[in-house]
């Protein structure tokens, strides 16, 4: 009579323990809304391609700086003209410097349909020696009626853009001259250049 008691006791705490087993295994298992350590979820991981590499790549793109920043004077065009065969001379900067002279810089474009060579802009002195390049442009103060010629060096090379030859059509190439600088209170000149319309530019500083 005892003997069947103590099994029938025994019975009945194996059966509670295994409830208890089953019931916190079925807890662990299941989704929560917590953190994934605390409700059993797994931290995800970086997917793998085919080649079972993993992809670290960013989620977003960052933001592309623009190649130009807005409002740069490097890029805005004081005056212009176009001369025969498509070309172009855009002039963005006519700068006084402290060293007594005048910087004109721009550039030149060959929109026309064939190749085109300075050698027309070039100087008539007989002591230039570059062939191709824009010796020959001056500044004219209308208002003072004196002209200015780009300076020299004492090799008899002008202060100016040489090599200006075999410009392509679609091409484009920076140019820049000096000249002695005009009085202080004349701040606006003639650019003038050899088969091109004069440029009305203002100097500045």
């Amino acid at each position: 009579m005892s003997v069947r008691r103590g099994t029938r006791a025994w019975t009945g705490t194996a059966a509670a323990l295994l409830a208890a087993c089953m019931a916190f295994a079925t807890a662990g298992c299941g989704g929560g809304d917590g953190d994934g350590d605390e409700a059993g979820t797994e931290t995800p991981r970086p997917s793998a391609d085919a080649t079972g590499h993993q992809d670290h790549r960013p989620s977003e793109r960052p933001a592309e700086t623009p190649d130009r920043t807005p409002g740069d004077e490097s890029s805005e065009v004081i005056g212009e003209a176009e001369g025969p065969d498509g070309i172009v001379l855009s002039i963005r900067s006519a700068t006084r410097d402290d060293g007594g002279f005048v910087t004109v810089s721009g550039a030149v474009a060959n929109n026309g349909d064939r190749t085109f060579n300075a050698s027309r802009w070039r100087s008539s002195e007989t002591d230039v020696k570059s062939r191709s390049s824009i010796s020959g442009a001056s500044l004219v103060d209308q208002r003072g009626k004196k002209r200015y010629l780009i300076l020299r060096d004492t090799d008899g090379e002008c202060l100016c853009t040489t090599g200006l030859a075999n410009l392509r059509p679609g091409e484009s190439r920076p140019v820049f001259a000096q000249f002695p600088s005009p009085p202080a209170d004349v701040t606006r000149v003639d650019f003038q250049l050899p088969t091109m319309p004069s440029i009305s530019i203002e100097i500045a500083g």
